[in-house]
């Protein structure tokens, strides 16, 4: 029984890169036209939030959502959540309807395919560069000012399993302040179990969302980044421990 498991693990890693594939391949015509203008970008988003949809339904992840607030449309909005998997990216896209750019490692890049729209349209970071940090900053505003929003999971990478989640870095809330941005905290339930970083495990299965209530900055200043850091972090953890319940 053991053994069929362990094929199945593999075929279902396999399925995942083929999901992750075939609709860029299909639309790759389509998705170069959409990312050759910065200002063109909410219409790869749309196509991206396909692209999202696509792979989850493949997958046989069955998403359930909870909001408890909804972001306004054309408005600004700092989105963080939670990060355990390689479908968060794909999750953090159909969750939210507003156009918004990923602050990621740079490591993801080098994916055939993926990596090729993927640093062609988010937010790239070398955690231990402080040039990069700061160029991450620059970047980021100038796509706040364009209307855009930003998501960045702020554990600062995926933690070990054992880990139920990890310290907030304070780039995603030094951020929002300057900007007055709110915050969206999100939590993601399931993804750890559906799909996460070791190898041999997951399957599919219900994916629960949690949107929160937002988290307004105005009237801040960066000596509140700490403060607000922790805030963010308890109410994420909170539901985790009750979606674990």
């Amino acid at each position: 029984m053991k053994v069929f498991k362990y094929i199945f693990w593999i075929l279902y890693r396999i399925w995942f890169y083929i999901l992750v594939a075939f609709p860029i391949l299909l639309m790759f015509p389509v998705l170069l036209i959409s990312i050759s203008k910065e200002s063109w970008y909410p219409f790869f988003f749309k196509l991206a939030r396909f692209w999202a949809k696509f792979i989850l339904v493949g997958m046989g992840f069955r998403t359930s959502f909870k909001r408890e607030q909804i972001p306004e449309k054309g408005k600004s909005y700092m989105f963080i959540a939670n990060h355990t998997s390689m479908a968060d990216i794909m999750l953090m896209l159909v969750s939210v309807k507003n156009p918004f750019v990923f602050v990621g490692k740079k490591e993801l890049a080098k994916i055939p395919l993926f990596g090729f729209f993927y640093k062609r349209t988010c937010i790239l970071v070398d955690r231990s560069s402080a040039k990069s940090r700061k160029a991450v900053f620059l970047r980021a505003q100038r796509r706040l000012k364009s209307g855009l929003s930003i998501c960045i999971f702020p554990e600062g990478g995926v933690p070990e399993e054992h880990i139920e989640l990890d310290d907030f870095k304070d780039g995603a809330f030094r951020l929002a302040i300057n900007h007055e941005i709110p915050i969206v905290p999100l939590t993601f339930a399931d993804n750890k179990k559906r799909f996460s970083y070791t190898f041999f495990s997951g399957g599919p299965g219900k994916m629960r969302v949690k949107v929160h209530k937002f988290l307004e900055t105005k009237g801040l200043t960066i000596d509140d980044t700490r403060a607000l850091n922790t805030k963010a972090r308890a109410i994420i953890l909170n539901q985790l421990e009750v979606f674990n319940s």
